[in-house]
């Protein structure tokens, strides 16, 4: 198993420099990562940082909180695309979900789908925010407006990844959709455990450490 294949090499936090994204991007190149996830400010000059690798570009959508409008996410992934991105991590409607607005939640989802046109799309839940039949509607819409992966979390909020929800999930879409675990997975054991669990992607700042066997700081995402 190519353990770094799993990992989206991920800097969010709103004080990002650009030292800091190359940096980020040096270290994809250098363990062969499968993505570089970024804000979308930085699109552009990582999809020049990682011209000729294997490794994606990944933006996120709705970031952190999901609650724009789908005019907005399709507006921000088009313009994302057309920079250069390869992925695009939404952010569903938590609230209007929790309401049980689901064509509004479904809806929301398919014109990030489409704005993509082709691009890999994961739909992020935020699990730590939802019951568990709310996470199972989550994974039922984003399966019905043809995400490719749903998403754990944003690692934004109250909570990141867990065994347990990852099983969930997986239970969920089975073989439709794959899966990806954000948030708080630190170390290699960690890693292991969602990837176990049927994690497909591995969302991490700390990916160097995790495939290294180090254990990173507390607090990274």
């Amino acid at each position: 198993m190519n353990l770094a294949k799993y990992i989206d090499h991920t800097i969010l936090k709103p004080d990002a420099t650009r030292a800091e994204v190359i940096k980020i991007c040096e270290e994809a190149k250098e363990h062969g990562f499968a993505s570089v996830c970024v804000n979308q400010y930085y699109t552009s000059l990582v999809k020049e940082q990682l011209a000729g690798t294997d490794v994606n570009v990944c933006i996120v959508v709705g970031f952190p909180l999901g609650a724009s409008t789908k005019e907005v996410k399709a507006f921000e992934t088009s313009v994302a695309v057309k920079q250069g991105a390869d992925e695009i991590d939404m952010v569903i409607n938590v609230g209007a979900l929790k309401d049980k607005l689901d064509d509004l939640v479904y809806e929301d989802i398919k014109a990030v789908v489409a704005a993509a046109n082709g691009k890999t799309v994961k739909v992020i839940i935020e699990t730590c925010l939802l019951t568990d039949e709310e996470k199972v509607r989550a994974c039922k819409l984003s399966l019905k407006a043809k995400a490719n992966f749903v998403k754990t979390s944003t690692g934004f909020s109250t909570g990141g990844a867990t065994v347990e929800d990852i099983k969930l999930m997986k239970a969920t879409v089975g073989d439709k959709a794959l899966i990806k675990a954000s948030g708080g997975v630190r170390d290699y054991d960690g890693a292991m455990a969602v990837i176990e669990a049927g994690a497909n992607r591995i969302g991490a700042s700390s990916g160097v450490k995790i495939v290294n066997h180090q254990v990173a700081d507390e607090g990274t995402y």
